[in-house]
């Protein structure tokens, strides 16, 4: 059989087989650039993307659920550094407690408490679970990009070609062309610089080289580098589309959404365009630090609307209700945003009976305005705001997160026996202020 019908014998012949691609190097937390735990500079190296991308992202998914604190907490602890094989969590079941595994062990608690507060909300845990595979795809997408398949036909050619050139080996009977001394401008003596040459030639048989003194090479002409186009265009039409995309989708849900839940929602639109401009000026080369001040500042504005009451309306208003007999008194009352007063001055329940309601207001102010010859229990809650009650000075204002009351107001005519009024108010944010007709 001839040497074409034994192809791997004849690339054994012609040179060497290519080599084989590079085996991917296994994810690993950097230690070089780490900020707390070396996670997000890892991931960027694993995945050939720029770490902040990752960052980012993390800040905003812990931000918005509690999932970016839960994986960076458990990466940090079961992943380890460069150059090592033990991880946290290794370290720690074997006794050796220290700082980096118990900060791990923080972020991961973290992370777990907030994921679980938000178990029902589920806009906030889609939009985080959306983010998470976006970011999870660009990194499969950044890992696999630059890995192609092997070309045969280019495989073929590598291996029919002829084998590299060897340089001529090292004279032994023939005098080297070397010509001394060198002269201070730059001559020497013959007509060539090489220090040897193929045999049967002699230094005057040999091509002329130009020589060039140092002055002649001062003097060429300097030609500078082109510059490398960096994405700076990039960081404005980012943020004017962020705006345009944050305007459109709280202006669209303004109508018929809660404030909190049309906040979000222009605020992940907006989020989400800048997180594009991120991850696209990365790839082109550099990512911007407005970009990246901007994400921090519109996620952390989406943590805080996420925090707001979910009653709190768009639209603010003065309402009244004044129930006549004890029987008109509603179970329920809700005022979204704006001055609600209830009157119960009127109602009178019956001897030994009790009137149940519950009054709740999102935003603004609270007035309920109770009769004098009834016993009055009052269960108060504000988000954010202050209470005001019957005998306090009216320009008393204590405005704190979370206060609560409860009180019971005894009828000031002396009744015996009367009937009473249970009330439970809940104000989001704002003031919640009871009065009592004179008697």
């Amino acid at each position: 059989m001839t040497a074409a019908q034994h192809p791997a014998a004849e690339r054994s012949e012609g040179g060497p087989p290519p080599p084989p691609p590079p085996a991917p190097e296994k994810f690993r937390r950097d230690r070089q650039h780490k900020v707390f735990g070396g996670v997000c500079s890892g991931l960027g190296r694993a995945c050939d993307m720029d770490p902040v991308i990752f960052r980012i992202v993390l800040v905003v998914l812990s931000a918005t659920g509690g999932i970016g604190l839960l994986f960076y907490g458990f990466v940090w602890l079961f992943v380890p550094l460069d150059g090592e094989d033990e991880n946290e969590a290794r370290r720690a079941l074997s006794g050796r407690v220290e700082g980096p595994a118990l900060t791990a062990v923080l972020f991961a608690l973290v992370g777990c408490g907030l994921f679980l507060s938000m178990l029902g909300n589920g806009g906030v845990l889609t939009f985080g679970w959306v983010v998470a595979l976006l970011l999870a795809g660009a990194g499969y997408w950044s890992r696999q990009r630059d890995t192609a398949d092997p070309d045969p036909l280019a495989a073929q050619a590598s291996a029919d070609a002829p084998p590299e050139a060897k340089a001529p080996p090292a004279p032994h009977a023939h005098p080297s062309w070397w010509r001394e001394p060198i002269v201070k401008d730059g001559t020497h003596d013959g007509d060539t610089g090489y220090l040897w040459g193929p045999e049967g030639m002699s230094g005057t048989s040999a091509a002329r080289v130009p020589h060039r003194t140092a002055w002649q090479q001062a003097r060429v002409p300097w030609t500078p580098e082109p510059r490398p186009r960096g994405p700076r265009w990039i960081g404005g039409w980012v943020f004017l589309l962020a705006l345009v995309a944050g305007g459109l989708g709280t202006c669209l849900t303004w109508e018929h959404l809660a404030l909190g839940q049309s906040l979000q929602t222009g605020l992940a639109c907006a989020l989400g365009v800048l997180g594009l401009g991120i991850a696209v000026s990365a790839f082109l080369g550099r990512t911007g630090a407005g970009s990246i001040i901007l994400a921090v500042i519109t996620a952390a504005l989406l943590a805080g609307a996420t925090a707001l009451p979910e009653n709190i309306s768009t639209h603010w208003m003065r309402t009244g209700w004044t129930p006549a007999t004890a029987t008109d008194v509603r179970d329920r009352y809700d005022l979204g945003s704006g001055i609600g007063t209830l009157d119960l001055s009127k109602v009178k329940p019956a001897k030994d009976t009790t009137v149940t309601s519950h009054v709740a207001v999102g935003a603004g102010q609270l007035k309920v305005v109770v009769p004098d010859n009834t016993t009055v229990k009052l269960r108060i809650h504000v988000g954010i705001g202050d209470i005001q009650l019957p005998g306090d000075r009216n320009g008393d204002v204590d405005i704190a997160p979370g206060k609560e009351k409860t009180v019971t107001l005894p009828p000031t005519d002396g009744s015996k026996n009367p009937g009473t009024l249970d009330l439970r108010l809940d104000v989001g944010l704002g003031q919640a202020v009871v009065t009592r007709v004179a008697p």
